[in-house]
């Protein structure tokens, strides 16, 4: 592990409060927060080294650049982005609705700090109404005269912007034509995302007085989703320490919620199991989570660190090529370099999830 990744794990330890030793003085700081806006935690670090115990040469002036993107960035969206999820299920609900929010809004209340955890889009859940939703929304914006679009050009959502956030509108938690096994996993992800008993209230007129019912997922189908949702990223892609984060800190929270017979039982089914064991070590070894509160921690050293070092120094990196042929060359080339991660990942060999994703591409052309 080369020094910037170590003071990366330095600073997140200690931006979430763990203990750790202090950085090197001799850290390139620029590239520093370059590597954290990366991973999702320029927040984090900026935390971290708030308190370092000793002085660090952290330049001044890069040091109040980076609390005032913080500032904006992070904390002045994420207010944003709460008003605009309290808008949201303010009409839902309105129009009998009912929306739970997925991954970021529903990690990020697992943050000690939940305004310091990055936020994207709104990924939402009408328990089997997106359809009914998605025209009803449609309708209301056309009655108000306004512009309204929604791409149905994508696999298992809907797509469409509401204010200044893009808004993913979920008929599936995951991609069936992905490969084979995600059919029969899709099934179980809709029977735990059948609980309505979980939500909070959370503020949904202009006027910041009314309060709104904002639904949750889970604990039980948190637990299948995220780890899924970990394994899918990182299987075709990469994965961010920020989403290593947000395992940890649902499992700090929620993890004596779960029923881990039941999901213990549905990882070793669909070949989760290994991935989740090598998830679970970063979290302890690296990030200085207490190991009692996850149900196993088993290491296999090996393979812990090489999931590891592709967290830290992902192999692509950097946007896909637009034009269509290099786009497809550069898929098919990352497809090849990342075996080792599809087959940590999943029992169906390569070709056949291959030929799996070209049916889906073939579904849903702009997918490609």
């Amino acid at each position: 592990m080369n020094e910037l990744s170590e003071s990366l794990l330095t600073l997140t330890r200690l931006g979430i409060g763990h203990p750790a030793n202090g950085v090197q003085q001799s850290v390139d700081w620029p590239a520093l927060k370059c590597v954290a806006v990366q991973q999702g935690l320029s927040a984090i670090i900026l935390d971290g080294v708030g308190r370092l115990r000793c002085e660090c040469n952290l330049p001044i002036n890069l040091k109040l650049q980076w609390i005032g993107e913080v500032l904006q960035e992070y904390e002045d969206r994420y207010k944003a982005y709460e008003k605009t999820i309290g808008e949201m299920a303010e009409f839902y609900n309105r129009h009998g609705f009912k929306m739970m929010v997925l991954k970021g809004y529903a990690c990020s209340l697992d943050w000690s700090k939940p305004e310091h955890r990055p936020c994207g889009d709104i990924d939402i859940w009408q328990f089997g109404q997106q359809e009914e939703a998605d025209k009803a929304l449609d309708s209301w914006f056309k009655d108000h005269g306004s512009r309204f679009e929604i791409d149905n050009s994508h696999h298992h959502h809907t797509v469409f912007n509401w204010g200044d956030f893009t808004v993913e509108n979920h008929y599936d938690f995951i991609n069936v034509h992905h490969h084979k096994s995600h059919v029969k996993l899709e099934t179980i992800l809709k029977e735990f995302a059948a609980d309505d008993s979980h939500y909070i209230e959370i503020k949904g007129d202009s006027d910041g007085v009314a309060t709104t019912k904002v639904y949750l997922p889970s604990p039980n189908l948190h637990a299948l989703f995220l780890m899924k949702h970990l394994m899918l990223h990182f299987s075709t892609g990469e994965i961010t320490l920020r989403q290593v984060l947000d395992w940890a800190f649902f499992i700090e929270k929620h993890g004596k919620e779960v029923d881990w017979n039941k999901i213990l039982g549905i990882y070793d089914e669909f070949h989760m199991r290994e991935f989740f064991n090598c998830i679970n070590a970063i979290c302890v070894e690296e990030l200085g989570f207490a190991s009692g509160i996850f149900p196993y921690v088993q290491l296999n050293p090996f393979l812990k660190e090489r999931v590891l070092n592709d967290i830290l120094n992902p192999r692509f990196q950097g946007e896909m090529p637009s034009n269509l042929f290099l786009r497809i060359m550069w898929k098919i080339h990352r497809w090849k370099a990342n075996e080792w991660k599809h087959d940590l990942c999943y029992e169906e060999s390569m070709w056949s999830a291959f030929w799996s994703g070209v049916w889906g591409h073939l579904l849903k052309p702009a997918s490609i």
